[in-house]
């Protein structure tokens, strides 16, 4: 780490965002959010249908055709009751660590192989909102991937900050906490840095400090995910 400072001050030829993800990044990769079990948190909301559902309305195919409705359906709807259902859907999945799901420390799913798998860990959470919602009309540009360290567990963390066209306030979609609150309201999360399809910040400076096109694994899971929803809106609802 000392040789590869040195260097940097030498030649110049890494900027401040390269040394950052050189050296940070790939130590936010060791943990994510979920449930604490010393500080619990409000039940998340259990839908009470008024007809008991059959077991084929847990499948992967019914859970990717209710989240088709969602994003056809609520189209229209204001953009705080997209957040609100978009967050409600996704946080009644489960909490599943990468390693046990995908057998590795870090994987990014797409929100159908979330659906797909009944679950996903703190980042899975994160991205299926940020698809879903995009593809709901709500702009991209106001959505960022946040990674933070989570003070109630100790560990990282990945949610998903909305930011209105007044308020730089964002709001914060988390898969372990059911209400939507503001970012002032959440002190129990420090930013470390967010990004989204237009660039990348670093804790909470507003300026961007590089292009995400850097980011390889952001890049292939959109091509990913955009290539899976084509064929399912194609196909429109699946069997």
């Amino acid at each position: 780490m000392v040789k590869l400072l040195r260097s940097f001050h030498k030649t110049r030829r890494y900027t401040v965002a390269t040394v950052f993800f050189m050296l940070v990044f790939p130590l936010l990769f060791n943990g994510c959010g979920k449930k604490p079990v010393d500080h619990p948190l409000p039940p998340v909301i259990e839908p009470k249908p008024a007809v008991k559902k059959s077991s084929d309305d847990n499948t992967p195919a019914a859970r990717i055709n209710r989240w088709l409705a969602l994003m056809k359906n609520k189209y229209t709807v204001s953009v705080r009751e997209k957040l609100e259902l978009v967050n409600l859907f996704f946080n009644q999945l489960e909490f599943i660590d990468d390693i046990y799901l995908w057998g590795t420390e870090d994987y990014w799913a797409t929100p159908q192989e979330m659906l797909i798998n009944n679950g996903g860990d703190c980042e899975d959470f994160a991205i299926a909102k940020y698809f879903t919602l995009s593809r709901m009309n709500v702009p991209q540009e106001k959505m960022r991937l946040a990674y933070v360290k989570s003070l109630r567990q100790q560990q990282p963390h990945m949610v998903l900050n909305y930011f209105s066209a007044t308020d730089g306030d964002p709001l914060v979609l988390d898969n372990v906490e059911r209400e939507i609150l503001s970012a002032s309201q959440r002190p129990d999360l420090i930013p470390v840095y967010s990004f989204n399809n237009r660039g990348l910040w670093i804790g909470e400076n507003p300026t961007p400090k590089t292009s995400p096109h850097g980011l390889s694994r952001w890049q292939q899971l959109q091509d990913r995910f955009y290539q899976n929803t084509v064929t399912h809106l194609r196909d429109e609802l699946v069997d």
